[in-house]
């Protein structure tokens, strides 16, 4: 018996806090910010935006600070916990049959294997001059790629050198056969010689960063299947993303992103389990505004903001609002819907943020399925929703230099790499694809561009702004 299920969405921005003791504020008032001094609450900062988080270590003293904050008109929000819109947790149809199968069964010894998971930052790989020793084996495998156009898309340009995707996930497995000679490198800073020498705060950042642990090695650690299967984890999200965006092209390995000669940036904020906060994901966006990227590569968002389960986010659209200002494109997620059932983020009372944000700068991405029908589990909106693209079995890079459309596998099980995760980062390579051909267009024109060239597809028209699918030969015409 092969039992297979699909992916449930999981509100990916929950409106409880992720520390009752944190908090952000929105407050340039240098009396503020000695009044927190005064009560030994400490305050970082953000560097694009009037923002801070506050981080409150003592309950009594936090209800008057939060008192004294409030009436002195300071606006306030939690610092709310961010997740990834995939949950890899078994649901419990399938938890009952594998125990009812396995417990008392000889073959519970693969529960072993299950137990397996990657080691953590591994040393960075000094830079690589990118190889052109012949076609890449498993393109083929790629029906995303083949259904977009990208093979006549790659005659006007595979991306340019100068062009950078920063892919704010799980981060990336920077030592992938087909993905280490892509990485963005920062020039002003030398490896391993624990100084910050640009004097960007970061001290050896030659890769990214990773503020989930606050180190210089944005490293995609992935959980054990055992994790994934009881409690669920990251199953390498941000590489199979990256790979999407950016995996060498002609390298005689593996697969091809859309944009396969640019740059990808890796940032993370979202650990193993596929949790983070606003916070992080603040100073990973103002990291990829300080150091050049032009496009940002969103696979995560929440259902919903709403008010009476909490104010919105104002923080995380102020950001997002900012990376519009420096002239920078933010691709995001359409959602997952509520426990894998997609809706309409038009009319439902909790649409997929940020994807949903007014903001001009946004392109918010449903998934398609090879026969182009949307993807159950996909998020739709005649006015918020862009475009649709390649989300569903979609194979790509993933740690260890391994390639799959399968995130598990095992006791007659499957789950694929389904998600709007997965057409988000088809759209972004393909915004640095057509940013690369002209790099003097503005981030509204290269959206148009994108807009403009997509295929129209039966059914799409009451679904999607633009009523049909990323089509990037069309876009490089």
């Amino acid at each position: 018996m092969r039992l297979t299920f699909t992916l449930m969405a999981v509100s990916a921005l929950s409106l409880g806090m992720a520390n009752a003791s944190e908090y952000l504020i929105k407050s340039t008032d240098k009396s503020v910010e000695k009044f927190l001094k005064s009560r030994a609450v400490s305050m970082e900062r953000f560097e694009t935006i009037p923002w801070a988080k506050i981080t409150i270590n003592d309950k009594l003293t936090e209800q008057e600070v939060i008192l004294k904050l409030r009436k002195s008109g300071v606006v306030l929000q939690p610092n709310y916990a961010i997740h990834l819109l995939e949950n890899y947790r078994m649901g419990e149809k399938e938890l009952n049959y594998l125990l009812a199968r396995y417990w008392d069964n000889p073959e519970r010894e693969e529960w072993n294997e299950m137990k397996a998971v990657s080691a953590d930052n591994p040393p960075i790989p000094a830079p690589e001059n990118p190889s052109e020793t012949g076609s890449d084996p498993l393109l083929t495998r790629q029906w995303g790629m083949n259904d977009i156009g990208v093979k006549e898309a790659w005659k006007e340009t595979m991306g340019s050198r100068d062009m950078v995707v920063a892919v704010i996930d799980t981060g990336v497995d920077y030592t992938h056969e087909d993905l280490k000679a892509n990485l963005w490198r920062n020039e002003g800073e030398l490896a391993d010689n624990g100084i910050d020498d640009d004097g960007n705060g970061y001290v050896d950042d030659v890769v990214g960063w990773d503020f989930a642990k606050n180190d210089n090695k944005p490293y995609d650690m992935t959980t054990s299947v055992w994790e994934m299967v009881f409690s669920g984890g990251n199953p390498g999200h941000g590489t199979h993303c990256a790979g999407n965006v950016a995996a060498r092209g002609n390298n005689g390995k593996g697969i091809a992103g859309v944009a396969p000669n640019v740059k990808i940036m890796a940032l993370r904020f979202l650990t193993e389990k596929g949790q983070g906060t606003t916070a992080d994901a603040i100073k990973a966006i103002e990291y990829a505004i300080r150091n050049g990227a032009k496009v940002l590569s969103n696979s995560w968002g929440s259902e919903g903001e709403d008010p009476s389960e909490g104010q919105e986010n104002q923080a995380l659209r102020d950001i997002i609002k900012r990376v519009g200002d420096d002239g920078i494109l933010f691709v995001a997620a359409a959602g997952n819907g509520h426990s894998g059932v997609g809706y309409d983020n038009d009319s439902d009372a909790k649409p997929g943020y940020p994807a949903s944000y007014d903001h001009e700068n946004i392109i918010s991405v449903a998934a398609i399925d090879v026969e182009n029908k949307l993807g159950s589990f996909s998020n739709w909106g005649k006015q918020s929703v862009d475009l649709a693209a390649p989300g569903v079995k979609v194979f790509s890079t993933i740690p260890g230099n391994g390639y799959s459309d399968t995130v598990l596998s095992f006791l007659g099980m499957k789950v694929y790499w389904d998600g709007t995760s997965m057409a988000t980062p088809h759209v972004a390579g393909a915004a640095a694809l057509y940013w690369s051909k002209y790099p003097e267009k503005s981030w509204a024109e290269v959206k148009s561009a994108i807009m403009l060239s997509v295929k129209s597809v039966v059914g799409f028209e009451n679904k999607l702004v633009t009523g049909g699918k990323l089509d990037v030969a069309t876009l490089l015409q």
